[in-house]
């Protein structure tokens, strides 16, 4: 069983989130990436996977923000477990209900884990989410990690998708690439995208600027 990735022209590169994997979702300090985490989690709760979400911030805010983002759409009682934490130190009792798991910011919940503890952390949740069955996606901050922090991370998960948001000329470019994959692929091009903080806009075009 798969969770969609439910967002128009993005779903024809990446459609779906295999049990048993870790996906990583970086950005700088554009919000894309949080909405894009809390998006897969309100499909999750539609499709009727459980979902357990850590967030190192405040839980009403997480909460208000879903229900925002879910709009009149009624989902299972008890959809969503959310922990609200200062720090992580260990992961794979986080995956131990199936379904998705959410950490949003696990570049910050994790910030002072050495590079050998966060690699055995990953490895124990690369383990349990073999074992449960569950899809774990981990959204981390471009630049918190340490360059060997960075490395083990990316090394250790399944697939790495990257926000990016620049100035421009014409204002703010966004765009974002896959340089890794589940299936072997990366996506060798930018994939740019419109976001105006309720829905992410993807355009396929092939552009030269």
């Amino acid at each position: 069983m798969s969770l969609p990735v439910d967002v128009p022209g993005l779903n024809t590169i990446i459609p779906e989130l295999g049990e048993g994997t870790v996906v990583l979702v970086e950005s700088g300090a554009d919000a894309a990436k949080s909405y894009f985490v809390r998006r897969l989690s309100l499909t999750g709760g539609r499709t009727g996977w459980p979902v357990t979400f850590v967030t190192s911030r405040d839980r009403d805010e997480l909460q208000s923000q879903l229900a925002v983002e879910r709009g009149d759409e009624k989902l299972p009682d008890a959809w969503i477990q959310i922990h609200e934490r200062d720090a992580v130190h260990e992961l794979a009792e986080f995956a131990e209900h199936g379904g998705l798991l959410a950490i949003d910011s696990f570049s910050f919940l994790t910030l002072d884990l050495a590079p050998d503890a966060l690699a055995r952390a990953l490895r124990g949740l690369r383990v349990a989410c073999r074992s449960r069955g569950t899809a774990a996606v981990l959204a981390i901050d471009r630049g918190m990690f340490d360059p060997r922090s960075e490395a083990v991370a990316i090394h250790l998960a399944d697939g790495l998708v990257q926000f990016h948001a620049r100035e421009a000329p014409e204002g703010v470019q966004r765009f974002l690439r896959i340089p890794k994959w589940m299936d072997g692929r990366f996506v060798d091009r930018n994939i740019y995208y419109e976001f105006d903080g309720k829905r992410i806009a993807i355009d396929l075009r092939n552009r030269v600027l």
